[in-house]
């Protein structure tokens, strides 16, 4: 099986960095731009299906294009065929991500972008307390203070869009969610 050599490990680990912002970016974006198409173009406009054509498209062709231009695409080509598992893995995968997209893109089409960052709020701080306790982890009090900061923020930040919302459309009744 193909392998990368051990001095490439600076380099790939400066790409998986990049990457992983460009994940945290772009995931943040990700419903701010949905509510912004479905205000745009109307709610009954665009459906969650032509939403999630459209984001799961651009994620297969940065996909591709990522693993084409760090030449790790017959890596991964040679690592399927030789493990027929991991393509079904893959496929499951897929499967269960796409029937989490159609709550995901239910959600804000229906509650808007506020809610749908709510209820992620919720579901990061609860799986960080199952994981604790599944694993057996220690969260040391500097590492609770510092969870409690960032949802802190992130409750904040909800709170204060939320509430700006709500008085533009007060201000502006003629406005439609």
């Amino acid at each position: 099986m193909a392998m990368k050599s051990p001095d490439k490990d600076g380099e790939t680990s400066v790409v998986g960095l990049v990457f992983l912002l460009l994940y945290i970016s772009f995931d943040s974006f990700t419903s701010q731009w949905q509510d912004k198409v479905y205000s745009q173009y109307g709610r009954t406009n665009v459906d969650p299906y032509q939403m999630m054509l459209g984001v799961n498209s651009s994620a297969i062709i940065f996909t591709t294009a990522g693993l084409v231009f760090s030449n790790d695409f017959p890596v991964v080509w040679e690592f399927l065929m030789e493990n027929p598992l991991a393509f079904v893995y893959n496929i499951v995968t897929a499967i269960t991500s796409a029937s989490g997209q159609l709550f995901i893109f239910y959600t804000i089409q229906q509650f808007g972008p506020v809610v749908f960052t709510v209820i992620m709020i919720i579901r990061q701080m609860i799986s960080i307390c199952i994981s604790a306790v599944v694993f057996k982890h220690v969260i040391t009090g500097s590492a609770f203070f510092g969870m409690a900061m960032v949802f802190g923020v992130l409750f904040y930040q909800t709170r204060r869009k939320y509430y700006a919302k709500m008085n533009s459309n007060t201000a502006n009744p003629s406005v439609n969610k």
